[in-house]
């Protein structure tokens, strides 16, 4: 437990004062109000929607909030002109979504616009790499200020980003979601640099849906609800419980039914000795894979980032290349490409729902349609109609927050998002579907909401397999469970033998 910031006895470096937004038709914040001192880690909390992207947005000079706000940096009142004022004025941001350039140097990209030049105006890059390899020093990272970016792991790349706002002297840093892509390890790290800006007197606001981080982080935490404040606690006084509370409106035991099984003993779909067919030397350590699902049954495939989990599910849905057997109602199928897998029965939820699941400029109507367009468009013509009542049915069915089935994805929540993509996949009835990681990124309350959907899906029979690096996710929604360690099933457990601990020695053994 951290101690935590006197609030009463320091001025804030940085305070927001009645905040509020109005977009056409909504009210985003309704009188936020938000401190924020040097040498903290301040949580923002709340569910998707409750207005801390545009708190943040507001914060770092890309929106002008409405009149009768205002925001201060050490006790003075000014007014954000853009995102290089409020850079310049000691407010860094960290988005979700990385912004390296991958074909430039480590160095490059964190003196990217403010490169230092020698004489006659040319880039100094002995300069450049001295200067890098002092500010990765002050964060304990040893990487080659003169590696190519597109070299590093995505952790690696979230370092260079936070390297990068040191050296804009930042004096408060916006985290959003920073771990979201990051394996245990890649997390672990993270969180111990964070400990370390702390000490270096940087102040840090620090947005995740991972509740432990938020605990382990946190001097204080702000809670947000519906674009008004609803809480700003000590971390000391809060609960696990009383945080989820002031997010959702809902008690903590509402959010996670007991789970019931709804596995059946018929085999839907079974894999024989899978090994994927190398085309890099890491490939071959994929092999050995065995095992049967069943109708109605959710498996959970577990293990550490890299183990191979994804590349199994990869194989079953003809995205790799690969030798054994898979067999559907106990007859062997060949499976060369997604068209044979959708062909057969099977779903895939992507783990990357922006780049892989969804387009995002199309509406929720067109991107539900996606993988069963055939069925409205039977003369090369699409019957709109039916394809309205079809879609409407399914937003309906699986809880779709969206005003209308015209509006754009890039528009929705990430839950719901979410159950987009789930939702173009169950209209096909698939008898198999695959979910990779199907919470990252949503709230805690959207996550409940999708757990509840899985569980209805095996409710009406369809075969599920769960991938998730969220071990407890893992634990909540499986029947079984799978543990993949470097490439080969290590473990099987049933959801009354597996504990956090049983999984992790068979993820690490």
């Amino acid at each position: 437990m951290q101690e935590h910031v006197n609030a009463a006895a320091r001025v804030p470096f940085l305070e927001m004062r009645d905040i509020s937004k109005t977009f056409p038709g909504v009210k985003a914040l309704d009188h936020v109000n938000l401190q924020v001192f040097r040498g903290e880690v301040l949580a923002l909390a709340g569910e998707n929607g409750a207005g801390k992207s545009t708190l943040m947005k507001i914060l770092t000079g890309v929106l002008a909030h409405d009149a009768g706000g205002s925001i201060l940096i050490e006790g003075q009142a000014l007014e954000l002109r853009s995102n290089n004022h409020a850079r310049e004025l000691g407010i860094g941001i960290i988005y979700q979504e990385l912004s390296v350039v991958e074909n430039l140097s480590v160095a490059e990209n964190i003196f990217l616009a403010k490169e230092p030049v020698g004489r006659f105006g040319l880039l100094d890059t002995r300069r450049m790499n001295d200067e890098a390899r002092a500010v990765l020093e002050t964060l304990d990272m040893k990487i080659d200020p003169a590696a190519r970016v597109s070299d590093l792991s995505v952790g690696q790349k979230q370092m260079i980003e936070i390297a990068k706002a040191i050296s804009y002297q930042s004096k408060v840093i916006i985290m959003d979601e920073p771990s979201a892509s990051l394996s245990h390890h890649e997390t672990r790290t993270l969180l111990e640099m964070i400990k370390r800006l702390r000490k270096q007197n940087i102040g840090i606001v620090y947005i995740s849906h991972r509740l432990e981080e938020v605990f382990e982080l946190a001097d204080r935490v702000v809670v947000l609800r519906d674009g008004s404040t609803v809480g700003t606690h000590d971390i000391s006084e809060m609960t696990r419980e009383l945080l989820v509370r002031e997010m959702v409106d809902r008690e903590l035991s509402e959010l996670y039914a007991t789970p019931v099984s709804h596995a059946t003993s018929e085999v839907v779909l079974e894999v024989r000795d899978l090994a994927m067919r190398p085309v890099l030397a890491a490939d071959a350590r994929i092999r050995d894979i065995n095992f049967k699902l069943h109708r109605g049954e959710i498996l959970g495939i577990a293990g550490l980032v890299g183990s191979g989990r994804t590349e199994i599910v990869e194989m079953i849905f003809g995205m790799r290349p690969y030798t054994g057997q898979i067999l559907i109602d106990g007859k062997p199928v060949a499976i060369r490409d997604p068209h044979d897998a959708i062909a057969r029965g099977i779903g895939f939820v992507t783990e990357d729902r922006k780049a892989q699941g969804l387009v995002l400029g199309m509406s929720v109507r067109e991107n539900f349609s996606l993988t069963h367009l055939e069925q409205y468009s039977p003369f090369q013509f699409i019957r709109r109609g039916a394809e309205d009542e079809r879609c409407r049915e399914y937003v309906n069915t699986l809880g779709v927050k969206t005003p209308t089935l015209e509006q754009k994805v890039v528009n929705l929540s990430g839950g719901n998002q979410q159950k987009v993509v789930i939702a173009k996949w169950v209209a096909r009835h698939p008898q198999v579907l695959i979910v990779d990681e199907p919470t990252r990124g949503i709230d805690i309350g959207a996550k409940s909401e999708v757990h509840a959907l899985l569980a209805r899906l095996a409710a009406q029979g369809i075969a599920i397999v769960v991938i998730s690096s969220d071990l407890l996710e893992v634990l909540a929604v499986s029947d079984r469970i799978l543990v993949v360690r470097e490439g080969r099933i290590n473990g099987e457990l049933s959801r009354e033998e597996a504990t956090q601990e049983r999984v992790m020695a068979a993820a690490t053994a």
